[in-house]
């Protein structure tokens, strides 16, 4: 699936010649792209990609998405180069509003959190961002500190 994903992404359009078939990004893989570009846009808010991050983020693609290590490492490279063809995250954000319900965005908010979270710090430029997201996806303020709460008392189990 992903190496289908990546090729589709890297000739720059989401519809391709195959054959006789056209092969399209289904909204599962665009859903998937979405939220790992804005997983990993939070983790280096600070100009900073620790590994905690980065494996809290491999663990949530695996998690949410049903994906082996090598899967949700080839999604990150996917999405790395999808995050550099688009100027804001509008187009991500759209994507998943389109997409998930409110209850599923604010999971993904939740997981927004737990990687902020994964070094210990809030730093403000995350904050920034973070509260930047739940606007883009129609979430509210009491939406957002409450999955910020959750995030916070997971982290103490």
């Amino acid at each position: 699936m992903l190496e289908r994903l990546k090729e589709l992404f890297s000739h720059g359009t989401e519809v391709q010649e195959q054959g006789t078939e056209v092969q399209e990004v289904s909204d599962s893989e665009r859903l998937h792209v979405a939220t790992c570009v804005i997983l990993t846009e939070v983790a280096t808010a600070d100009e900073e990609f620790s590994a905690l991050e980065r494996d809290r983020i491999v663990a949530t693609l695996r998690n949410r998405f049903g994906l082996s290590e090598a899967e949700a490492e080839e999604l990150m490279d996917a999405s790395a180069a999808q995050r550099g063809k688009h100027h804001d995250l509008w187009h991500f954000t759209r994507q998943i509003n389109e997409a998930c319900t409110v209850a599923e965005k604010m999971h993904i908010i939740e997981e927004v959190w737990r990687v902020i979270y994964a070094d210990g710090t809030l730093e403000a430029h995350e904050d920034y961002l973070v509260h930047k997201l739940a606007k883009l996806l129609n979430l509210n303020h009491p939406q957002l500190i409450k999955m910020k709460m959750k995030a916070k008392n997971a982290g103490r189990d």
